[in-house]
């Protein structure tokens, strides 16, 4: 199966941006649902971002609707998150994790909210500080 490796996390301003990515090896991500979540300290695990290569389709929590935006790169087999206009309530280790489109035919939205508990493919988090 596929694995994940988080990179690009780091300490940023408040307004500041920064761009995660989510290698992936072992098999191509075009088989895969896509997601990007993160767990704030004390807090339990969110979805943040999905992507479907499948139906092109992309889902956005509300915290992030406007300021984050999930893309990939085909030939790098990679899933960035673009993160813009942070704010402190931002500050997380954000995971990418991916379901078998075959195995799990998730929709963008049900792999970011109602899936979690179930997935069993993630990175190991990537952390993300907005501070000033």
């Amino acid at each position: 199966q596929v694995q994940l490796v988080e990179s690009g996390g780091g300490l940023v301003q408040p307004g500041g941006s920064l761009r995660l990515s989510c290698a992936a090896s072992g098999w191509s991500l075009d088989l895969y649902t896509i997601g990007w979540f993160r767990q704030a300290p004390g807090k339990e695990r969110e979805g943040v971002s999905c992507f479907s290569k499948r139906d092109g389709s992309t889902y956005y929590a509300d915290s992030v609707k406007g300021r984050f935006t999930i893309d990939r790169d085909n030939s790098a087999n990679t899933v960035y998150l673009q993160m813009s206009s942070l704010e402190p309530e931002d500050t997380a280790v954000y995971y990418c994790a991916a379901e078998h489109i075959w195995r799990r035919p998730y929709t963008v939205q049900a792999m970011c909210t109602v899936a979690l508990p179930y997935l069993d493919i993630w990175g190991q988090g990537t952390m993300v500080t907005v501070s000033s």
